[in-house]
């Protein structure tokens, strides 16, 4: 407490209530000081990262780009088509739409030269002009300069790259810089939001290319907002990757609120195998280091919570920025 000879420390007796009755949303927890509940509509212009226009009429020359570090490995590729998916189970769906044989049997889609298919969490596209020997099927695409794995052949003709790795962008245009958690968190969080809103799914686990578990999420709301002050350089210099170049800056972010359970060291091995047994449960694919990526930005993002809100039940609670 302030006064006008200095500042004075003063213990509070217990069960003294700081928290005035006619306020609503206050809670004081000892240890962490008052608690306030928002709940405020306001459009904070925050500025999602665009991964790419999924617009079929899409026509033009485009690069891609190494996320990591800016390699280009495709340049100038003029696309004339660029389609979704459709989800992953549609072939099991063909039955039930269709009164006769299934007409796409055997018949797997492959992208042409010109053309960009584009799944939940990754890019379909014909590598073949671009390569000066003819690729290998199931094998891995790994960036030149950094040795980031960036994707893989599907097939002679098909390679798969995943969202999180690769930025494409019109050609001519400079290659964008963004801190690589904030690109990895918004991607998540994006197909988070997508996933819920088309199917209805809101647990998912995070696996890399070899099925190996590695985190369990469960969405509970996608409409949070999270107001960062960065003021200590020093987590900078540790952990390089998880910030931006700038300190002592103010900003706020839409987020995502997830729960989440490590999977690493063998650890929630009996959850995670009746997530993988759940047909409700959702598998999103990612490299191996991304896997660990994520997985650090949710420890990290919990850190910062007050003790009391970190955990939810037997679950850890994390956000997400979009």
């Amino acid at each position: 407490m302030k006064t006008p000879d200095g500042c004075t420390d003063l213990e509070i007796p217990a069960g003294v209530s700081l928290v005035p009755s006619s306020c609503r949303g206050l809670q004081y927890m000892p240890g962490e000081g008052l608690h306030l509940r928002l709940q405020a509509r306001a459009d904070l212009s925050t500025k999602q990262i665009s991964l790419f226009n999924q617009n079929s009429h899409v026509q033009g020359c485009y690069t891609f780009h190494c996320q990591s570090c800016g390699e280009v490995i495709i340049r100038d590729r003029k696309l004339l088509r660029v389609l979704p998916l459709p989800c992953e189970n549609w072939g099991a769906l063909v039955g039930e739409w269709c009164c006769h044989p299934d007409p796409f049997a055997n018949k797997p889609l492959h992208p042409r030269e010109n053309d960009c298919f584009i799944g939940d969490s990754f890019f379909l596209v014909n590598l073949r002009s671009d390569l000066w020997q003819e690729p290998k099927a199931n094998t891995k695409v790994i960036c030149k300069r950094c040795k980031v794995v960036l994707g893989e052949t599907m097939s002679l003709e098909t390679t798969k790259f995943y969202m999180t790795e690769i930025i494409i962008q019109p050609s001519g245009r400079s290659f964008p810089i963004f801190p690589r958690s904030q690109f990895v968190q918004s991607v998540v969080a994006q197909y988070l939001v997508e996933l819920s809103s088309a199917r209805s799914t809101f647990r998912l686990t995070v696996q890399d290319l070899e099925g190996k578990v590695y985190i369990l999420l469960w969405l509970l709301n996608s409409d949070s907002l999270v107001i960062d002050y960065l003021r200590n350089p020093e987590s900078i210099r540790k952990f390089p990757f998880l910030e931006d170049a700038s300190t002592n800056s103010l900003s706020a972010w839409n987020a995502v609120k997830v729960l989440y359970q490590p999977c690493v060291k063998n650890k929630n091995e009996k959850l995670a195998s009746s997530w993988e047994s759940d047909i409700s449960v959702h598998s999103l694919t990612l490299p191996c280091a991304t896997c660990l990526e994520l997985l650090l930005i949710l420890s990290r993002s919990n850190a910062t919570l007050p003790p009391s809100l970190r955990h939810m039940n037997s679950f850890q609670v994390a956000f997400l920025k979009m």
